[in-house]
């Protein structure tokens, strides 16, 4: 058993002292899936560097203890404790891209994880690895295992990571958000690869993940963490069919899905607040529908049982005036219908191709060509939605890359992509200048796309410095202050930098950034892969907001079907660089006529 008792940790930051995790007590058994779940920000990821003993410089277990089969953890050398780490409890970490060694070819770094925890060495670790990449569906593994990570797509550099954490045969594994860039086809084989995994070595699991559809087709228990507490915990049939706790209810509520297209999601107002806070009585109080004055009382709100295996922290739980999950249904309001004409397509891609040079020899020369995309056409309307979807490397990225021109000293690109007539990869200098204001790109990787030296407002002023220099600066903070607003950031973040935050939050920053010179195409590339339920229903209302209001079109690049099932008008469907399948969002979820795209709605999780 792996065992948390009373964990206490502590950040000595800037803003001060934060208690980033507060009394944290959990078991995992062997063979066992236990899902942490929660919004970002709450402590989730914090939990299992504590656990791996690999906090920060500035932060420090300060009470408690975490045992291993019995052996404290916390107790151990260093040079044990590496033994330790990867061998008996491996960890899959949130971003792949940061994760990956840029200098190391992915092969490397495979064999070396292979040959530091087993007794396999040199061809034999190799061919393991190998193996390993297979297991977890990269393609053409042989040769791919002497490439870099630079030249994997997110999801495929997400899949070696999981191979390397894997391949050391853990008997715990501590997996932060492991299928987040995953196209659900590769997400349903990483998933039954771990549940086999389980079977044959009895690992268990600590899923760390917003994605409660894969916590209910997967976990035994699940525990809900908020504001660095646990406030629910419970098997997973009870956590889903009978959640007591009115965070845990309202979570639930936010879910996309088919149901409520054209409806605003239901998002908790607010968000999490900084765990600096001195808190007293319930932290989820401000946000929560059913506050009393008693919730606010300086106690200590211990976690209480209201049924066998099922513990909530709350005062009403002691009572029994705990609110049914009925009670917090309400009838959410009908989205006002756009009124931008909608039938003048605002982009129109035609024959779009994309070749990158494939080198090789000592000299590194061009010895022939890839196509990353291979004709492909279609079109997206004013103020309309088109879901690009498809499994991981097709070519989603690389096409929404090159709509924006963003691929022109790294490929060769033939074919159209017209914005209101304009052909965009013909344009130079000042018109192409004015057409990046039109068309800007939410990136898959946040934490990679941000300037780590740059603070959040600069990170936002700096685009309308560059395309909105009318602006003045009161003019660009006050918008600013309202972006963050709206994504859901408290306005002292603008004084932060980018490695001061969580990966949601991070996304949230991304987004607000896109949106700071008021573009009319927004090309999403996985927007909400990051982002928990209620911040993604936050994100999702917002861009709704703004498409009615603007008349924004959205070119939605994305693995979350249940995304696309509420917000898309369209959907394209993706394969190999070419496009198998376009229309109305209803016809090709609804009924597909190809069997790719049969395959891929098949594979995608669904709350049981």
């Amino acid at each position: 058993m792996l065992e948390l008792t009373d964990i206490e940790v502590e950040l000595d930051a800037e803003a001060g002292l934060v208690r980033a995790i507060d009394s944290l007590r959990l078991t995992l058994n062997r063979g066992e899936t236990f899902a942490l779940v929660g919004e970002s920000g709450c402590g989730k990821s914090m939990t299992a560097l504590a656990l791996m003993r690999l906090l920060p410089e500035n932060g420090y277990v300060t009470a408690g203890d975490i045992r291993v089969d019995g052996q404290d953890v916390l107790a151990l050398p260093e040079s044990q404790m590496r033994r330790v780490r990867g061998g008996r409890i491996g960890m899959i970490f949130q971003e792949p891209g940061t994760s990956l060694n840029p200098v190391m070819r992915i092969g490397a770094q495979l064999v070396e994880a292979i040959e530091t925890h087993t007794d396999l060495r040199g061809e034999s670790a190799r061919t393991k690895a190998i193996d390993w990449l297979r297991r977890v569906g990269i393609p053409e593994p042989e040769r791919r295992i002497d490439e870099y990570p630079f030249r994997m797509s997110g999801g495929q550099k997400q899949r070696v990571m999981i191979a390397m954490t894997l391949a050391a045969e853990p008997d715990y594994l501590v997996a932060d958000e492991p299928t987040t860039a995953l196209d659900v086809t590769i997400q349903a084989q990483i998933l039954d690869l771990l549940k086999d995994l389980q079977r044959e070595r009895g690992m268990g699991l600590m899923l760390i993940t917003h994605d409660l559809a894969v916590v209910s087709g997967m976990a035994q228990r699940v525990a809900l963490m908020y504001a660095g507490q646990i406030v629910e915990v419970a098997t997973a049939e009870h956590f889903f069919r009978r959640p007591r706790h009115p965070y845990a209810q309202a979570l639930l509520r936010a879910l996309p899905d088919a149901s409520r297209r054209g409806q605003p999601l239901h998002a908790i107002a607010g968000t999490v607040p900084p765990l600096w806070t001195r808190f007293q009585g319930c932290r989820f109080a401000p946000r929560c529908a059913h506050a009393q004055d008693r919730c606010t009382q300086p106690v200590t709100l211990p976690l209480a049982d209201v049924a066998p295996g099922h513990a909530v922290r709350c005062v009403r739980a002691a009572d029994g005036s705990l609110p049914a999950a009925a009670a917090l249904a309400g009838a959410d309001s009908a989205a006002q219908a756009a009124t931008h004409d909608q039938d003048k397509p605002l982009l129109e891609v035609q024959d779009l191709r994309v070749r990158f040079p494939v080198r090789g020899g000592i000299l590194q020369r061009v010895v022939g060509h890839f196509d990353a995309v291979a004709g492909v056409s279609f079109h997206l309307k004013s103020g309309r939605t088109l879901a690009l979807v498809g499994e991981s490397g097709c070519g989603k990225t690389t096409t929404g890359k090159a709509i924006a021109q963003l691929l022109r000293r790294q490929a060769r690109i033939e074919g159209q992509a017209r914005l209101d007539g304009q052909d965009l990869c013909s344009l130079e200098g000042a018109p192409l200048l004015k057409a990046r204001r039109d068309v800007q790109v939410i990136f898959q990787d946040p934490f990679a796309s941000l300037d780590p030296r740059m603070r959040v407002a600069e990170l936002l002023e700096e685009g309308m410095q560059s395309l909105l220099p009318e602006l003045s600066p009161a003019e660009r903070r006050a918008r600013i202050e309202a972006l963050c607003d709206q994504v859901g950031l408290r306005r002292d973040a603008l004084d932060r930098y980018p490695h001061e935050f969580s990966g949601g939050q991070r996304q949230r920053i991304a987004i607000a950034r896109a949106l700071a010179v008021q573009p009319r195409l927004l090309i999403c590339d996985e927007p909400t892969s990051a982002l928990d339920v209620s911040v993604q229903a936050q994100i999702l209302n917002l861009l709704r907001e703004l498409q009615q209001q603007l008349g924004l079109s959205y070119l939605f690049i994305t693995h979350n079907i249940g995304v696309v099932e509420c917000i898309a008008d369209e959907v394209a469907v993706m394969k190999g660089g070419r496009l198998v399948e376009f229309g109305p969002a209803d016809a090709v979820l609804g009924a597909p006529r190809e069997a790719y795209t049969r395959e891929l709605l098949s594979a995608v999780p669904r709350l049981a």
